[in-house]
């Protein structure tokens, strides 16, 4: 498995509900912004993805995994 992949939020298992993980906001995908949270629910279905995982945080937004915090 690709180390950069873990780091980077690209595979389903490595962010599981309650990690904390900073993502890119629809809003902010051609910006450098990233908005920190905890995961609430993953909605990518598929094991890969290589934009990223979506998820929803807690506070109800949905945005692209790009670094996992903390697990």
């Amino acid at each position: 498995m690709n180390t950069q992949n873990d780091n980077r939020g690209q595979t389903r298992s490595n962010v599981p509900v309650g990690t904390t993980v900073d993502v890119v906001l629809k809003k902010d995908q051609r910006t450098t912004n990233l908005t920190r949270g905890v995961v609430q629910r993953i909605l990518t279905n598929s094991a890969v993805h290589h934009r990223g995982i979506k998820v929803m945080l807690e506070d109800g937004q949905v945005g692209r995994v790009q670094a996992i915090i903390s697990k």
